[in-house]
Formats: structure tokens, C-alpha cells, sequence
């Protein structure tokens, strides 16, 4: 049997054994060596959930038993499911660490030449491809696809999707700036190059105003929200046109895409190497 005919099977049990144990262990060893992840691209550029894989993570919520990690002695302690510990790391990955208090949990997918600035957080199920830099507070959520050379600037919020499995989870591809205390949430993707202003909230609900085009963006149906290639997003706001909205001069929060990527746009958001 194939590993996921394996996952499939085991998700279907209500109790589970040693054995089962080990096929968990399979699935998480894959994901932290980056050969499965909970998500992949099609030949169109389409996104599409692995939901097997997603299964396999849940399971481990499920067979694992709360235990304490850390010593007694030590001023902070932790408990969680035995699933799930801290994600095995040696300097040989080529794996920048920063010290001060960051976490990678197991089960996830971290590349040679990613930079971890504390305090940030890896959640299970993601993928974190080469180059990319996770800022200080920075959140990578379960299941999240991070591309190349991403930069997750301080306290940005990349929101986790594991249930429904079936669901996407939220997708930044390659070369893509996302600001400080930005949160994309909701299975929303962001293409290749595009650039998220400091402070820029995305979700399933809420509509992007293109400027150049002249278009509003929305997710509809099983599509989601998709910032387009290159695009470069910044908060704006709307006028409230109902009545009271009106005579009381209310406006709501809206992104706003305001250019497309150029010259200029990528001399301001390139990360210096020495910084990597």
C-alpha cells in the first residue's frame, strides 16, 4: 500500500496501535523532508488541497497523548499531544535559527536558507521554501505554502487551514513581500511577486479594489481570494452609503491594489544578502 492509501485507511479506525503509530511517523517524517506537503500546484497554476496529507496531520491530534515537554526545573513549561514536538533540526540543514525563543513544529517543511527571526512560529503541515524570511512575531499557520524568498515581515500572520481537509490553505508564492502586522487568512493565495503593504487584512470576504484595472476581486464559489501577480496592495477604505453611514461620514477598512510591480517597487522591497 501507498502511503496514502495507508493515511486513508488509518482514518477510518476509531482506536489505534503501535503499528498505526508508524505510519503517522512515515507521514511526518515526509512532511519534514518536504516530499508531501498539504497542498501543490497544478500545471495550470491552480492550487488544490492534498487532503490525505491533511488527514494524516489530524490523526495526529488524535492518537497522541498529552504529555509535558521540558524539564520540571524549567520556568517554562509546555504540554501538548507526544504527536507532536518540536521539529527535529541540525545545522547541517543550513537552516538560520536566530536565537531567542522561535519554534518549528514537527511535521512541517523548512528549506536550506530560510531565516528565522524570534519570536516567530511554524505550525504543522507547513511548507517554507528556500530564501524566505520570517520576521520577528511572524505566524505561519497550519498548513500554510510559503514560496521562495518570501519575506514575512514583523508580526505578519500567514492564518493555518486544516480543517475542512478539503479545504486550501493559505498560499504565498515565490518573491512576494507581505508588511508588518499583515494577516492573510482563509485560504486566500498571493502570486508571484506581488507586495502586501504594512497592515493589509485578507479573507475569503473581503474584496480587493484593482485601480489599474478598474475590477473588484472576489472569491467566489470554491475560488478563492487571489492577489493577482505583481500586484501591490495597500489598506484603503470605502464610504458607508447607507443613511446613517452617510450623515455620520463612516467609512469601512478595503485593500486597494494601487500599481503593479516595477523597478522602483523592487529596489525598495529587496532584502540586502547580508541580511540572509
Amino acid at each position: 500500500m501507498s502511503l496514502k492509501e495507508k493515511i486513508e485507511e488509518l482514518y477510518a479506525k476509531p482506536e489505534f496501535d503501535e503499528a498505526d503509530r508508524e505510519v503517522f511517523e512515515e507521514l511526518k517524517d515526509a512532511l519534514r523532508r518536504g516530499e508531501v506537503r498539504s497542498a501543490e500546484k497544478d500545471a495550470e497554476g491552480n492550487w488544490h488541497a492534498n487532503a490525505w496529507v491533511k488527514q494524516g496531520i489530524l490523526l495526529g491530534f488524535r492518537m497522541g497523548k498529552l504529555v509535558e515537554f521540558g524539564q520540571k526545573s524549567e520556568t517554562l513549561q509546555f504540554f501538548d499531544k507526544d504527536t507532536y514536538p518540536l521539529r527535529p533540526t541540525t545545522v547541517e540543514e543550513n537552516v538560520r535559527i536566530v536565537m531567542g525563543g522561535s519554534s518549528i513544529r514537527d511535521g512541517s517543511y523548512v528549506a536550506p536558507g530560510v531565516v528565522l527571526v524570534p519570536p516567530c512560529y511554524v505550525n504543522v503541515g507547513a511548507f517554507v521554501d528556500e530564501g524566505t524570511m520570517v520576521d520577528s512575531h511572524a505566524l505561519v499557520g497550519s498548513c500554510a505554502q510559503i514560496g521562495k524568498r518570501v519575506h514575512l515581515s514583523a508580526a505578519a500572520q500567514i492564518g493555518g487551514v486544516l480543517e475542512p481537509i478539503n479545504a486550501n490553505p493559505v498560499v504565498i508564492e515565490d518573491d512576494v513581500l507581505v508588511g508588518g502586522n499583515t494577516g492573510v487568512y482563509e485560504g486566500t493565495i498571493v502570486r508571484t511577486r506581488a507586495v502586501l503593504a504594512s497592515g493589509v487584512i485578507l479573507t475569503r470576504s473581503t474584496p480587493i479594489f484593482d485601480l489599474p484595472n478598474e475590477r473588484v476581486i472576489k472569491a467566489e464559489g470554491d475560488k478563492p481570494l487571489i492577489v493577482p501577480e505583481g500586484a501591490v496592495v495597500v489598506q484603503g477604505s470605502r464610504a458607508v452609503t447607507a443613511d446613517f453611514g452617510r450623515e455620520n461620514g463612516l467609512s469601512i477598512y478595503c485593500p486597494i491594489i494601487v500599481k503593479y510591480r516595477d523597478e522602483k517597487t523592487d529596489a525598495a522591497t529587496k532584502l540586502e544578502d547580508y541580511l540572509r
